[in-house]
């Protein structure tokens, strides 16, 4: 059976799977992760949707990101870019959009790190159905 949650645009949220999340957090040390329920958060210091994390600033911490992955994640990768020049490290788990512009404008100056295969997401059954990578938003790199 298909999960039509997977296979479509029902939900922009996928929670992290928690063994890219621990591998990540073991080389990075995460302190707030901006884009979380109380659910699925990842870090103890963490901001959700009710609380607006576009609206807020992510300065002094080291940021672990999975942003919901519908038509506001340019706002998003634009926010952890902005994050990232102010001198603050941001990894993004994003779908790998290479057609995007967002893709061209916020992840090209950085470490991109394509993820093989297709991850699970929610603890699904299936994968996802497009790839991802992880986006390595260091300080240096982005300054245009």
């Amino acid at each position: 059976m298909v999960n039509k949650g997977l296979m479509s645009s029902d939900t922009p949220e996928w929670a992290t799977p928690q063994k890219l999340f621990d591998e990540l957090n073991a080389e990075f040390n995460f302190n707030l992760d901006p884009c979380a329920t109380e659910e699925n958060a990842k870090c103890s210091n963490f901001i959700t949707k009710e609380q607006d994390g576009l609206n807020k600033v992510w300065d002094g911490h080291t940021v672990f990101m999975n942003p919901p992955y519908g038509r506001e994640i340019s706002k998003w990768m634009k926010h952890a870019h902005s994050t990232a020049v102010r001198g603050n490290i941001v990894v993004c788990l994003v779908p790998s959009r290479t057609d995007t512009n967002w893709w061209w404008d916020y992840c090209m100056p950085y470490e991109i790190r394509f993820i093989k295969g297709r991850l699970k997401f929610n603890d699904g059954k299936n994968p996802a159905p497009f790839p991802s990578a992880i986006i390595i938003m260091r300080p240096k790199n982005g300054e245009n």
